[in-house]
């Protein structure tokens, strides 16, 4: 499983390095780690027109952890 951390960082970098990591490793499932709403949006938008199943996980605050599958 691959783990992309993206806290901290702004738009567009959390969907450029997602992407990267899903061009990579197109058959893994992919964890990506956010800190905005805007970027669990944007991540998570961009996936699913790849066709990844999106699951979301919300921690504290406002921490978001995206389940990316790749669609069999």
């Amino acid at each position: 499983m691959i783990e992309v951390d993206v806290r901290g960082l702004g738009c567009p970098v959390p969907v450029i390095r997602t992407k990267e990591a899903m061009e990579k490793n197109p058959k893994e499932t992919i964890n990506v780690l956010l800190d905005s709403e805007a970027a669990r949006e944007n991540v998570s938008r961009m996936a699913q027109s790849k066709k990844y199943e999106v699951k979301t996980e919300q921690g504290q605050d406002e921490e978001y952890k995206l389940v990316l599958t790749p669609a069999k």
